[in-house]
């Protein structure tokens, strides 16, 4: 039952230290992204040394999908099983290592592997981010939390031409790497030097701690799921929905990080000045989509609406929002086409702080939360591998954009039902005899 929390006398404030962590975090996650993209904005600039074709370039862009979805199982655990503040520090260091030693590859087979190892160590960024929260924040704090950490992959991803390309004017491609490299490496120092748990944290105050458990905020050791292995999470309907639903959701994300610089330039017909001047448009718009969708779904549960149904109706709003990515190839001026991806953008990431917030939400013990986020970051970033597979190919096929972006729209419109129908429920799951119960 929905119940309203109790509201503190105005203009008393609990302490703020949890926004400085999730600000931390934030960093964090725009040095991730910014270390994943920096590849393929240098790829140009390092043609003369490696001369690879398009189809080698595209296989080393691929190798960091690979390693990082498919150990995105292993981050998880990994994550509930160390903490955020060691796991965070190991997983910054490893990958700042190998964007370092970008620097000095000097082959096809040294890029590939080098990519590979890269995905491995930024596997756990988002399944730290989302234990973070849910041990700092109160559940109707948590859903803009969640946006503010996840839109720093937004806005890595925005900065990283700017970035890259004025560094490598500077100091040449090699060095450009090891610079990235070393910011990274004092994120993790700084990281390691601040980060602890709340109950753990010399400068959090008293009345901040008992803010959070008043709130339900999770904490190691808090509730009793003994009896839960990491296997019997996959015999939950909620679990199953939460990867379809999350997979579905990238399918509309990664046109954005993949094909959509192309499809404005051959089917929009936009110079390289103006894909420079408004290429950025819907990565900036999505940012405000995911704070807003954050603070308004963290209004309605502080006012006592339950956390189902707030997770439920934002999610598959922002998902039937989304859809109009299929209604984008038939405006008639390009300006329209680039509004409506825009909205279709901040549509998906709308619904995506709420489908972070979940792990956190329906995790039967703290232990559990980031295996369940590795869990459906497994699942979703399959998308990262079919999607741009299936553009390329339809694209091919009938010579236009239409039909990949009306696949797109339908799949989000099934991300909709999977979640509005299929996810029952967003409570804590039950022990593995309540399995059956069609949580």
């Amino acid at each position: 039952m929905a119940r309203t929390l109790p509201r503190r006398p105005r203009g008393t404030v609990p302490g703020r230290l949890r926004w400085y962590m999730i600000s931390f975090v934030f960093a964090g996650l725009v040095i991730n992204y910014l270390d994943r993209a920096s590849l393929g904005v240098a790829l140009p600039f390092m043609g003369e040394t490696f001369k690879l074709s398009k189809t080698e370039e595209g296989m080393i862009l691929a190798a960091f999908f690979w390693s990082y979805d498919f150990f995105q199982l292993a981050a998880g655990w990994f994550v509930d099983k160390y903490g955020p503040r060691r796991t965070f520090t190991f997983a910054a260091v490893w990958w700042s290592l190998f964007t370092s030693l970008t620097a000095v590859a000097s082959s096809f087979a040294s890029l590939f592997g080098i990519r590979l190892l890269l995905g491995v160590g930024e596997s756990p960024a988002a399944t730290t981010s989302a234990k973070v929260v849910g041990r700092w924040f109160p559940r109707h704090e948590r859903t803009l939390a969640t946006g503010i950490w996840d839109s720093g992959s937004r806005v890595g991803g925005v900065i990283a031409l700017p970035v890259v390309t004025g560094l490598i004017a500077w100091l040449g491609w090699r060095w450009t790497f090891a610079v990235i490299g070393v910011i990274g490496l004092l994120w993790a120092i700084g990281w390691w030097k601040t980060y602890r748990d709340p109950q753990d944290h010399p400068k959090i105050t008293k009345e901040e701690l008992e803010y959070l458990r008043e709130g339900g905020a999770r904490s190691e050791g808090e509730d009793d799921a003994s009896g839960l292995r990491w296997r019997d999470l996959f015999r939950y309907r909620t679990i199953w929905a939460m990867m379809l639903g999350f997979f579905c959701l990238n399918m509309v994300v990664y046109f954005f990080l993949t094909f959509f610089p192309t499809y404005l330039v051959e089917e929009r017909g936009f110079t390289l000045l103006k894909l420079g001047l408004f290429g950025a448009l819907p990565g900036l718009v999505a940012i405000v989509g995911e704070w807003l969708g954050g603070w308004l779904a963290d209004r309605r549960i502080a006012k006592g609406d339950s956390v189902t149904r707030v997770r439920k109706t934002f999610i598959t709003g922002g998902f039937l929002v989304s859809t109009v990515i299929g209604i984008a190839v038939w405006a008639p001026e390009a300006w329209m086409a680039l509004a409506l991806l825009s909205i279709a953008y901040a549509g998906s990431t709308f619904a995506a702080s709420n489908i972070w917030s979940l792990p956190a939400d329906v995790a039967p013990a703290d232990r559990h939360v980031a295996s369940i986020g590795g869990i459906q970051n497994f699942a979703s970033n399959f998308a990262g591998i079919i999607s741009p597979i299936m553009v390329g190919f339809l694209v091919d096929k009938t010579g236009s954009f239409a039909v990949p972006l009306m696949v797109i729209s339908g799949v989000a419109l099934l991300g909709a039902f999977t979640y509005a129908v299929v996810l029952k429920s967003a409570e804590p799951i039950g022990l593995p005899a309540d399995a059956d119960a069609g949580r």
